[in-house]
């Protein structure tokens, strides 16, 4: 199982990114994807997951409204649409994958909301 994620950066507050995880070594289609964010001397904190049909996602209070997780099951890959990105925000943004009784991580990308 690999996880892959991109499209971390440096943002300013009120601005947008859409961070992707590429997926390999598993049936992608039929696995529940999340994403996972950790900031500066904090625990890693889950932001939001998506099932495995797309039909139906999750988020965390701090990001509803905010955030979009979709999936594309035919390139293997889940998305993070981030809006109105707010300073708090920043931190090394992972995907995760829970597959055949163990988590898979992948090594993250950082976002950063600074002006």
């Amino acid at each position: 199982v690999q996880l892959v994620e991109s499209g971390g950066g440096l943002v300013q507050p009120g601005g947008s990114l859409r961070l992707s995880c590429a997926a390999s070594g598993f049936t992608f289609s039929m696995y529940a994807m999340s994403w996972y964010r950790q900031a500066p001397g904090n625990e890693r904190e889950w932001v939001a997951s998506i099932l495995s049909t797309g039909d139906s996602s999750y988020y965390a209070n701090s990001v509803k409204g905010r955030f979009t997780i979709s999936r594309d099951n035919a390139k293997n890959t889940v998305y993070l649409q981030m809006n109105s990105l707010k300073p708090e925000d920043t931190a090394v943004y992972y995907c995760k994958v829970d597959y055949r009784t163990r988590t898979y991580w992948g090594l993250g990308t950082q976002v950063t909301v600074s002006s």
